[in-house]
């Protein structure tokens, strides 16, 4: 006869318990260990609201199919000068520059989503350009004064810069300007340098508002000008202004206040080719 020897009743379930235990450690510990996760730091990001006291100057670009791209952010320079080609400058902020503001030479360049505010010395220019290819959208200036001389929201000539071509300005607001909105001149105007031509130029829902200036748009020497859905506010004379064989403009769908007494000016060496509402005198 074999005789079982059970445990008092007390010591069996502490023993159960304890197995049960043993059992959970042992299951725990069979668990493999997780590795330690190396955490960098996140990435330091410039602030917008940071402040230059340097222009920014772009001397090299890309091309045309991968373009430099330079992103402000809404970061504030004094200024910004480009000497390159394929070029994008977007999302800066340029507070009492240097005039001008913003001042590009080269081919295939875009200035777009930028601010200028007060541009001060020389003319007193928000922005100027020079070359082929280039696109001036969704910009804002404001108050470009007198003081400093013939104070334009944007201004092209070709004296010793090179004339303009295929040049695109949308989008645009241009407020409280003393002189005008643009003053696009070309090389045979009588005070350029003479070599080859300024063409193609498109003027396309942009916000002008000249206080000063006779003209809210002047084009002297420019061929096949393009100007069409602006809004032309303030009061100078007249909105347009073409002189000097700006001959094959094209003007449609403008909005002029009321003050403004007619909406183009033209002289007879620029009637050829002209498209648009009845000149109402002299540009």
């Amino acid at each position: 006869m074999t005789t079982t020897t059970r445990p008092p009743k007390g010591i069996r379930g502490r023993l159960i318990v304890g197995a049960a235990l043993l059992a959970t450690l042992t299951a725990a510990t069979a668990q493999p260990v997780p590795r330690p996760v190396s955490l960098s730091p996140a990435p330091a990001v410039r602030s917008a609201s940071s402040r230059s006291s340097v222009r920014l100057v772009i001397t090299e670009g890309g091309t045309a199919g991968h373009p430099a791209v330079h992103r402000g952010n809404g970061r504030t320079v004094d200024g910004i000068t480009i000497e390159a080609d394929h070029v994008v400058v977007e999302g800066y902020t340029v507070h009492t520059p240097r005039a001008p503001g913003i001042e590009m030479t080269g081919n295939d360049i875009t200035v777009r989503n930028n601010t200028v505010t007060r541009p001060h010395g020389g003319d007193g220019d928000g922005l100027r350009f020079f070359g082929d290819d280039l696109k001036i959208q969704h910009n804002t200036i404001t108050g470009a004064s007198n003081r400093y001389g013939h104070a334009d929201c944007m201004q092209t000539f070709a004296s010793d810069t090179p004339p303009s071509h295929h040049v695109l300005i949308e989008g645009n607001r241009c407020e409280r300007i003393d002189n005008m909105c643009l003053m696009a001149e070309g090389p045979n105007d009588g005070e350029g340098d003479g070599r080859g031509h300024t063409y193609d130029i498109t003027v396309r829902d942009n916000y002008c508002e000249t206080l000063k200036a006779s003209q809210t748009l002047m084009f002297e020497d420019v061929q096949h000008a393009t100007v069409t859905g602006n809004v032309f506010a303030a009061s100078p004379d007249h909105a347009v202004g073409l002189a000097i064989h700006s001959t094959d403009a094209h003007v449609s769908g403008n909005r002029a206040g009321s003050r403004i007494r007619y909406e183009v000016g033209i002289d007879r060496s620029s009637r050829p080719g002209y498209r648009g509402p009845r000149p109402g005198g002299a540009p």
